[in-house]
């Protein structure tokens, strides 16, 4: 095969955006050459590392752009760690079904036993498979709403977070906000009931929620649509940050 067939198909490549492709053919035509293989199985071949390549950017991408704070693992869980209820839940939750389905999941327990660990796990294993997720605390989604209708632009933010297949609202409980943010929460995470997950942790029971929203009727409103259906995982337990800190001044 001559230089210019070589520049040319390195040309074509870079065209259709096949980088795998412009990287690794010459080495695939010699082993092609030596092995005897057919035109369409040399093809294939091919075609199937550009896939492979481009279906795991996209699972990364995912994960980007979901904006994780950091990235946990389900198969980091210690699951005998983990409150017993969560403990029960565990395997039902980690298949994803509840994204299938549209249900959703709240976790609710004392600050340090896990909460986080397991919402952004089970986002990630979401994004990993092929789901679109977003993750935000809730102070940080009450901002974005306020900054998307100060500047217009909250039908847009609105249509976009109610087509995640998953939303992971983070921190319920830590700070009240305002009957704008109240009104605001509300109305979004409504658009999604029923059709889309949402995942909730929180440190406060639901009878306490009133002291966040400061209206009773909204409250119970929250409540009724994001529990309808949903998993509720009781995260009481032993704190696992105390447990770490506790084995580290053990061995340091």
């Amino acid at each position: 095969m001559n230089k210019n067939i070589y520049q040319d198909i390195e040309d074509f490549a870079l065209y259709l955006k096949m980088p795998v492709l412009k990287s690794s053919y010459r080495e695939a035509i010699q082993e092609a050459n030596l092995k005897e293989v057919s035109y369409d199985q040399f093809l294939w071949e091919l075609l199937q590392k550009e896939c492979d390549r481009r279906q795991e950017n996209a699972k990364q991408d995912r994960v980007r752009r979901a904006a994780f704070p950091y990235k946990k693992y389900l198969e980091d869980i210690i699951v005998d760690d983990l409150p017993e209820d969560a403990q029960r839940k565990f395997k039902t939750l980690s298949s994803l079904d509840f994204i299938q389905t549209g249900q959703n999941i709240i976790m609710a327990g004392k600050p340090g036993t896990g909460k986080t660990h397991f919402a952004i796990g089970l986002g990630i294993k979401a994004c990993l498979a092929g789901y679109k997720v977003f993750f935000s605390t809730i102070p940080s989604l009450i901002n974005q709403l306020k900054e998307s209708r100060s500047e217009k632009t909250l039908r847009a933010f609105g249509n976009k977070f109610e087509k995640y297949d998953l939303v992971i609202a983070d921190e319920l409980g830590y700070i009240s906000f305002d009957k704008e943010g109240s009104d605001l929460l509300f109305t979004h995470l409504s658009l999604r009931a029923e059709r889309k997950s949402t995942i909730i942790t929180t440190n406060l029971s639901f009878e306490r929620w009133d002291e966040i929203f400061l209206d009773p009727v909204l409250t119970a409103a929250m409540v009724d649509r994001l529990t309808h259906k949903a998993y509720i995982v009781n995260m009481n337990g032993n704190s696992f940050r105390l447990k770490e800190t506790t084995e580290w001044a053990k061995n340091n």
